[in-house]
Formats: C-alpha cells, structure tokens, sequence
C-alpha cells in the first residue's frame, strides 16, 4: 500500500538563527526542523567516522567494546516494538563486519533460515562514559528539564520497575544509535510525549512525519493498536483512516539535525551505515503533553484492571505502579519532579533579581524565561488539581525542608541556573551566595501532599517574591497571563 506524501520538512542553517528565533519558530509551534552547520567540533565526527563519511566501526570496538547494549532485530516483532537482544558492542561490531565481508549490503547474518537486521538502540553513551565527551549539546536543546532532572534523580525509584543494579538503563534520555543500511524503526511516539533531537555522525536517514493533527488515523477503531510499518500491506478493515494520512517526508544527511516535536508520530529507515546521537527532552513549552499522556495511559491501566478493584487492598496503589511500568513515570513522580523544578526556578529567579536589582520586567532574559517555567508550572499543576489525582495508600509527599538539604537538589539547582547562563550568555551567580538564599528565601515549612498543597506553595513563594522586589501584583499576573505561553 502506497502513502501519500505532502510535505517535506524545512532545512536551517543552525549558525544563522538565534535561540529565540528557534524558540518561536519551531520549540513554541511544535514544529519539526533539520538544522546544519551545528556538529563541526564535535570529537565523534573525528573518531567515529573515517574521511569518507564510513563508520570507523573499529574504534568502537576497541575503545567501548565491553558496553552491554540492547540491539534491536529489525525482521522481528515484538509486541508493539522490534524484538531486542542483549550482546556487547564488540559482538554488535563483529556482527556487522561479518555481514560486510560476506558481501551483505546491511548488518545482517545468518541464523539458520533467517537473515538479521541488527540495530543498536538506545546506548547510554553519555552515563557509561562521560570522560569521553562526544559531542555538546547545541545550543537549542539546552533547556532540557528530563536529563537535567535524571543527573540527581530517578524518575521513578520502585525496584520493580527500576533495579537499583540497573542504573545505566534508568539514568538519562540521551543515547547513541547504530545501524548498518536496512535497519529502521517501526511508527511511534516518543517516550513522554516529550521532544526529540537526533543528530546524524555518518549516514543517511529517511524520516516519515505525521503531525500531530492526524494521528488518529494510524489506529484501529477501538484506539487500542496503532500501524506498526507504514509500508505493509496495512488493513483498511483494522485501520480505516490510514490511507487518508498525509506525510511529510525528509531525507536527513551527514552532520545534520533533526528536531522532532512532541506528539508527532515518525518512522525511520537508515538508508546507509549510520551513526546518530539521539536525545529526549522536555520543558515548560510541552509539559502539557507529559500531562496528555500520563492522563490517557493512566485510564487505560485503570480500565485493565477494573474487575480487580473490589478485592484490591491499594486498587489506586496499583494502577499507579502499572502507569510507572508502562510509561516511565506516574503522577506521583511527576509530582514531585514538578515541585522541585518550581523550586529551582523560583529560586534561580530569585537570585536574578536580587543580583540584578532591578523589576523581572526590565530585568535579563533569563529571568524573563524562569518567570515562563513557572507560569507553564503552575498551569499543569491547576490542571493536576482538577483532575482530582490521587495516588493510593502512599500518595503524594515532598518534604520542602528536607529538599533544601538533599545534596542532589542543590546541584539540580545549579544546573538549572548554569544552563540558563549558557542560553542566555549570562553569568551565573555564585553557589555559596544561592545556598545562603536558599535558606533566606524558602522558610515556607509545610510538607506538599497534593496538589492543592502544591498550588498553594506556588502561590506563596511567587507572592512572598513579588513583595520582596515590590512588585507582587505584576508578578502574580505574569504567572497567570505570561504572553508566550500556550495549551497544547
């Protein structure tokens, strides 16, 4: 079955646009964008590629060889994903180079009758080696809340779903990939709901985009199951909207980037040997779509295991544990990660003024992007509320002063504000001076044990910081009215 293409996706020069200009164009609208001209210093476009844009295969197998990686069987299905196996890199490397000396034209062998299609996927490269620095982070993804977030914290600390043996896997959203020509990826939606950027080392990738807009027509009609290869022979019976899907297509080449929106369904093919780097992120622009997700995965864990609850000591309890098994998070720790990020960034804001000493209105950029984080903050937390979102017998609970004096926090506190600094080409203050106005500045003493608590908080720290530099009431419209913010 043939697909129609109505689009391609827009190329930009990533050394002629600045940050805002990506901001408002791309990051605000949900847009999909290729940018170039952003990988030139990168150490993995020297060490990982020969002069002819070839992979330097070698090189991984000598230098990370020992990694134990999760690879991807391309022929094989899997429930909704490829079917994946644990080796090592050496063993990945071997197999690939095998296949080439046998005059394969991708990474694929012999297994009896079947022939193999192997793709290396999502390789924390970053956690396992970050001596090792591979490349930096353009510019334009900086304002990363999930990895910022996950170099303190684990997003969900229940063994069953995280061993603690287990760290590389659950520690971060930034991964290597590599595949040989042949490999792909079958139709999906990133992790979160959340963005993504995927920066092609060597290769060239085939992307197939759908927006947001008409995603609906790649399920059945129950919306249980979604097309899983867009190229099958896909049934109009099981899938009647498919064939009227309109895609966008774009070929991504060596040294570019790709920027995947949130909510946009995509399927991937390598049409050369290819090396990628590949992040997942969020912040304030799509936090409404973490919201989205969570809110329809968590209806239907409910729904599954709706004859249970009468018999059911934690009925609540339980659903929350299959939302964190299923999707990487439930409320609970979304909670919580909200709370401390509002923390961060009232306190980063805090130490803006207070250094700069002047209104937040006539003050720096960055402060005008903290004030935003918190409107965006405080909107999803309103939204929490109305939900009437409970978590079982255990619940929702932050202790605020034993945050203050959580090593981790402070650090996530001063990456907040170094990443900011970098965005905004501004200096950033010192941590002896942010820890002494931690404590001046966060004497608020109650515990938060839902939402409500956390609206609370919220209303208290931004009105006791608006008194403090005499302005509240503009500052308290600011949260409520910031110009830039907008539902998803």
């Amino acid at each position: 079955m043939g697909i129609e293409i109505g689009g391609s996706i827009e190329k930009v020069n990533g050394k002629e646009i600045s940050y805002n200009e990506f901001v408002e164009r791309y990051l605000a609208k949900n847009q999909p964008v290729v940018l170039t001209g952003l990988m030139d210093d990168w150490k993995a476009c020297k060490d990982w590629v020969f002069d002819s844009g070839k992979p330097n295969l070698k090189f991984f197998s000598t230098h990370f060889g020992n990694s134990k990686v999760q690879v991807a069987d391309c022929g094989t299905r899997e429930f909704t994903d490829q079917k994946r196996v644990e080796m090592t890199v050496s063993e990945f490397i071997d197999h690939w180079i095998d296949a080439k000396e046998c005059g394969g034209a991708s990474n694929s062998f012999q297994e009896g009758n079947d022939k193999l299609v192997l793709y290396l996927k999502d390789w924390h490269f970053v956690t396992e080696y970050p001596e090792y620095v591979a490349y930096r982070t353009p510019l334009f993804f900086c304002d990363d809340w999930l990895n910022l977030y996950l170099d303190h914290y684990r997003m969900h600390n229940d063994s069953d779903t995280c061993q603690e043996n287990d760290g590389i896997s659950c520690s971060d959203y930034r991964f290597v990939y590599m595949g040989a020509k042949g490999s792909w990826t079958p139709l999906h939606a990133d992790v979160f709901r959340s963005y993504s950027w995927s920066a092609n080392v060597c290769g060239k990738k085939k992307w197939l985009f759908l927006p947001p807009s008409q995603c609906h027509l790649v399920f059945d009609r129950g919306f249980k199951s979604c097309v899983y290869n867009i190229f099958d022979d896909v049934s109009e019976t099981n899938f009647p909207g498919f064939k009227k899907a309109i895609w966008l297509e774009c070929s991504q080449e060596q040294n570019e980037i790709i920027f995947v929106p949130s909510g946009w369904y995509h399927q991937v093919h390598n049409m050369e040997d290819t090396i990628s780097i590949n992040h997942n992120w969020f912040n304030a622009y799509n936090l409404s779509w973490v919201l989205d997700l969570l809110s329809k995965d968590y209806k239907e864990a409910k729904e599954y295991i709706e004859d249970i609850r009468d018999i059911c000591d934690d009925f609540e309890g339980l659903c929350q544990r299959n939302l964190a098994a299923n999707t990487g998070m439930n409320f609970s720790d979304f909670f919580i990660f909200l709370s401390r990020f509002f923390s961060a960034n009232i306190l980063q804001l805090y130490c803006q003024l207070r250094e700069d000493g002047i209104s937040v209105w006539s003050s720096s950029k960055m402060a005008k992007h903290l004030v935003f984080n918190l409107a965006s903050i405080r909107r999803i937390a309103l939204k929490l509320m109305g939900m009437g979102v409970v978590a079982g017998n255990h619940g929702f609970f932050l202790d605020l002063m034993e945050m203050l004096d959580d090593p981790n926090f402070l650090k996530l506190f001063i990456d907040v504000g170094r990443a900011y600094g970098k965005i905004h080409e501004q200096q950033n203050c010192s941590c002896d001076t942010k820890k002494a106005w931690m404590v001046e500045f966060l004497d608020y003493s109650s515990h938060i044990r839902n939402p409500e608590d956390f609206v609370k908080f919220i209303d208290y720290s931004v009105a006791k910081l608006g008194a403090t530099f005499c302005e509240e009431k503009h500052l308290l419209s600011g949260l409520n009215n910031w110009p830039l913010f907008e539902d998803q």
